[in-house]
């Protein structure tokens, strides 16, 4: 009864005056700061929009790598990319490459990509159907979800982007180094808030397995991403990814003020 009583004769003015959740990482303000983080590691610039036309092979088994988050010929990313484009845009440059796509997923081939995909991609880029197809796949199979599952745990917007980050990377597959992969063995060793946990210890253990992951595939084998970015946000406190912002990616510094 005493706590029903207390609840009841909180004042209207009372009862209003907390303080609002800070915004999290789908708040727009929030979201533009995680894709210059996550431009800064792929792509070396802050201008994550100058990234819709970028396309090259990286050799790391996965084909053609492009667009604002790395879309690939050979994880199936790509393909649905384009043929979400295709659908919005029948007869586009793009859709005479979807049987090679189909064919090559998987793969790390060229094969009916080659000569002409990546100069018709950067063609592609210039559409602007194209460039919210590239927002819409990114929001649906990458950002959604982590934000979405960042929530769940009781994370800030800090949390948020380290598991943005990961699925980025990573994929959330069924291997052992995906995004769910890495999320559980993070659990092994630590509680989420939501579960109870303290923010910063789960955050640490997460970022340890995401290192692990990492490091058991050449091409995503430096870890400064989250070395001299994500653990510095994390050893500041910064958990609501507040600007000023400074980082390090590779070596190369950058500022968000």
């Amino acid at each position: 009864m005493g706590a029903v009583t207390c609840a009841g004769i909180l004042s209207p003015a009372l009862a209003t005056a907390a303080p609002a959740a800070a915004p999290g990482l789908d708040d727009p303000a929030k979201k533009e700061i995680a894709m210059k983080l996550v431009s800064s590691a792929e792509n070396s610039s802050l201008d994550w929009k100058a990234q819709y036309k970028y396309i090259e092979d990286i050799h790391d088994g996965r084909g053609y790598t492009a667009g604002i988050i790395g879309f690939c010929s050979g994880t199936g990313d790509m393909l649905d990319l384009v043929q979400l484009y295709t659908d919005r845009k029948p007869g586009n440059v793009l859709a005479k490459y979807l049987p090679a796509l189909r064919r090559v997923n998987g793969t790390d081939s060229h094969s009916g990509l080659d000569p002409n995909f990546p100069a018709d991609w950067r063609k592609a880029a210039q559409d602007a159907a194209f460039q919210q197809a590239q927002n819409d796949e990114r929001d649906r199979v990458y950002f959604n979800p982590a934000v979405r599952q960042g929530k769940t745990d009781g994370l800030r917007a800090l949390g948020q982007f380290a598991y943005y980050d990961a699925i980025v990377m990573h994929g959330d597959g069924g291997d052992a180094t995906s995004f769910s992969s890495i999320r559980r063995r993070a659990l092994r060793t630590a509680k989420p808030p939501a579960q109870g946990g303290n923010e910063t210890t789960y955050l640490n253990a997460f970022l340890d397995a995401r290192v692990w992951a990492m490091k058991q595939e050449e091409a995503h084998s430096d870890t400064s991403r989250v070395d001299t970015a994500q653990r510095v946000f994390l050893r500041q406190g910064n958990f609501d990814l507040n600007p000023p912002l400074d980082w390090k990616v590779y070596g190369d510094s950058y500022h968000i003020g």
